[in-house]
């Protein structure tokens, strides 16, 4: 009967070990590194060439510029504030269930293309290396997001246990 627990319990927190396991790995400290990186590298380039190019855009375009580098700086903030809920669970700061509660109210959106997106041609080159490095992150990040939500497999149905429960109703016996 206690294996029976143990193996039931483990099979329940199936998607809670395999988050933990990946949130102390070496791919998940990479990915880490990566993010914040993103973050450091924009910050740097929206403060500093990013400024001095917009000024030089036409009008429409310094436009499609502003609202390229809000959604940028956007969804790099949502991928840094689920890098480090993720490193939180990882250095034992917040439990994998505290973690979850926490995503849910940050969620990394699928990449969705915009009009603006469509015809980002006219966007100085570094904006546009961003975006998609950006893009490719947030691809990532979403994949390893299913993979750590995702329910612990089913477990099949025990055949004792199903025929004792079917003669016991057979006989009218109570459990």
């Amino acid at each position: 009967m206690t294996d029976l627990l143990i193996r039931e319990t483990d099979a329940d927190d199936g998607a809670i070990s395999f988050a933990r396991g990946f949130v102390k790995s070496d791919a998940f400290m990479v990915l880490f590194r990566e993010g914040m990186g993103l973050v450091e590298q924009t910050a740097a380039y929206l403060d500093g060439p990013g400024r001095a190019e917009s000024a030089a855009l036409p009008r429409e375009v310094a436009l499609s510029y502003a609202t390229e580098s809000m959604r940028l700086t956007t969804r790099l903030m949502q991928i840094a504030s689920w890098l480090l809920v993720q490193r939180a669970v990882a250095e034992g700061e917040m439990t994998a269930e505290q973690a979850r509660a926490e995503n849910d109210k940050v969620r990394i959106p699928e990449h969705m293309v915009s009009a603006v997106q469509l015809e980002t041609e006219g966007l100085p080159q570094g904006l546009r290396d961003l975006m998609e490095h950006s893009f490719r992150l947030q691809a990532r990040i979403r994949h390893l997001e299913g993979q750590m939500s995702a329910q612990a497999p089913i477990e099949k149905a025990n055949p004792v246990q199903d025929q004792l429960a079917n003669l016991h109703a057979r006989l009218g016996m109570a459990r």
